[in-house]
């Protein structure tokens, strides 16, 4: 069902798909859920990935439901309907957890979820179900190595240099205090405080900008 799964999506124009185990790190309100798919697209979050990555949860949804098992699809941070049923469940299972866990990239020291290929750039989508999924390999540890980029050059000394691993996921990577304060202090873009200097600065991903914009 995983090559299904993955050939559907990546033809509808998702970017990656992976499937990740979860069952050890699920909150009891969604136990009974023990695998995710993670569909990654490398678009900036604006509408047309929100849109993009909603029709994608759908097919997934849809091929699910065809072979009887159940599901609960989770949408991007951008699209977090206040006061649904859904957005109650945001807060137990975070996008970048199952990422991690299907083996689409790890956390970089900038707090982002860092793929090989695409970098920091993926908007992400998460599917959790009870189907009997293969799944891939996890990211145990960071692999930003000795680069720190990032760190030096975060215009408001908010990336701590720390890193991330599955031992201690919840390492403080940034303060969170200092980011918002520099994105209040510069110019608005959409309405919506501006900057992403981290995304900007990363190594990971460059040579799929250079390739996008030949």
């Amino acid at each position: 069902m995983n090559d299904i799964i993955e050939k559907a999506l990546l033809k509808a124009g998702a970017d990656i798909v992976g499937f990740a185990d979860v069952k050890n790190i699920l909150k009891p309100e969604i136990a009974h859920l023990e695998r995710a798919i993670s569909i990654g697209v490398c678009k900036n979050l604006n509408e047309n990935t929100v849109r993009l990555l909603d029709s994608l949860k759908k097919k997934a949804v849809l091929m699910l439901k065809k072979e009887g098992y159940r599901y609960l699809s989770i949408p991007p941070d951008s699209d977090r309907a206040k006061d649904s049923f859904i957005s109650n469940l945001y807060p137990l299972f975070p996008h970048k957890i199952a990422a991690t866990s299907a083996g689409v990239g790890w956390i970089g020291k900038n707090g982002l979820l860092i793929n090989p290929e695409f970098g920091p750039r993926l908007s992400l989508a998460t599917v959790l179900t009870n189907a009997p999924l293969e799944t891939s390999k996890p990211y145990e540890k960071s692999m930003c190595g000795n680069c720190s980029l990032c760190v030096e050059y975060c215009p408001s000394d908010a990336i701590t240099g720390k890193e991330w691993s599955r031992e201690n996921p919840f390492v403080d990577l940034i303060n969170l205090q200092n980011c918002k304060d520099h994105k209040e202090g510069t110019r608005s873009f959409n309405g919506k405080p501006n900057c992403g200097f981290c995304i900007t600065i990363c190594p990971y991903g460059r040579k799929q900008i250079k390739s996008q914009s030949a």
